[in-house]
């Protein structure tokens, strides 16, 4: 492994598969003065991808008459996307204090990104929220009024009284919740980790950027629901999403 990797300018250029393997081959060492500069700054670019990819979901979303709710039985509205607020910062901060090292993807996604929520009802494809929809809520900025940080503070109490497995950091509701169904734990990533990018748990663990890609090649919407609709849905909302 060269000590000059020139990782921004390859993932530019289109070879963002070639690019992951060798970041992540690495693993802990990527945190060198030689590696580290260069893997955040690819961490940094996928996230400015992944909101670019968000973003062009939810407009089309919003054009095909998709109505964003919350998982509730009243299927009360939301904002499916809030970038990050002013307290991102304090949030990987304190995160950093607590469960140091973090992924470089996650810390990218906080202060890039913010926060995702994709489920909803489509009027062409009405077991849309059965579909595993995209959602990622680490950054706190679609509950303002809310503090995550206790929330955080709670799960961690309750790990370190117990820690027969690694941390996982809530980050979603499991397939099953998303469809205001009773279903399992929550998807998280786990805590701490050295290397580059993130172990994402959901259905099955892996590198949170290999599940980005599943999930934006399949318009937000991985999971097969049965319905022929989703099929035309997906291909409107998948065209021109950026590989991360």
């Amino acid at each position: 492994m060269t000590e000059h990797p020139d990782w921004l300018t390859r993932y530019v250029a289109g070879q963002e598969d070639r690019v992951w393997h060798e970041i992540r081959q690495l693993g802990a060492r990527v945190r060198e003065p030689a590696f580290a500069p260069e893997a955040q700054a690819v961490c940094d670019e996928m996230a400015r991808r992944a909101r670019s990819n968000i973003e062009t979901l939810v407009a089309r979303l919003r054009e095909q008459g998709y109505r964003f709710h919350q998982n509730d039985d009243r299927q009360t509205p939301t904002e499916p996307y809030t970038p990050p607020g002013p307290k991102a910062d304090e949030i990987l901060h304190w995160l950093e204090k607590r469960l140091s090292p973090l992924p470089m993807t996650l810390s990218s996604w906080i202060r890039i990104v913010g926060d995702v929520w994709l489920v909803g009802t489509h009027p062409q494809w009405a077991t849309s929220a059965a579909a595993d929809p995209l959602v990622l809520e680490v950054a706190g900025s679609r509950y303002p009024n809310s503090d995550i940080l206790e929330y955080y503070a709670e799960e961690i109490e309750e790990w370190e009284d117990d820690q027969d497995e690694p941390f996982l950091l809530p980050v979603a509701p499991d397939h099953y919740h998303k469809d205001n169904v009773s279903g399992g734990g929550p998807y998280g990533i786990v805590l701490p980790d050295a290397s580059a990018d993130a172990h994402f748990v959901g259905e099955a663990g892996m590198p949170l950027v290999d599940y980005l890609n599943w999930i934006f090649q399949h318009g937000g919407f991985p999971r097969p629901t049965g319905d022929e609709a989703q099929w035309d849905v997906i291909h409107q909302l998948r065209g021109g999403l950026h590989r991360l």
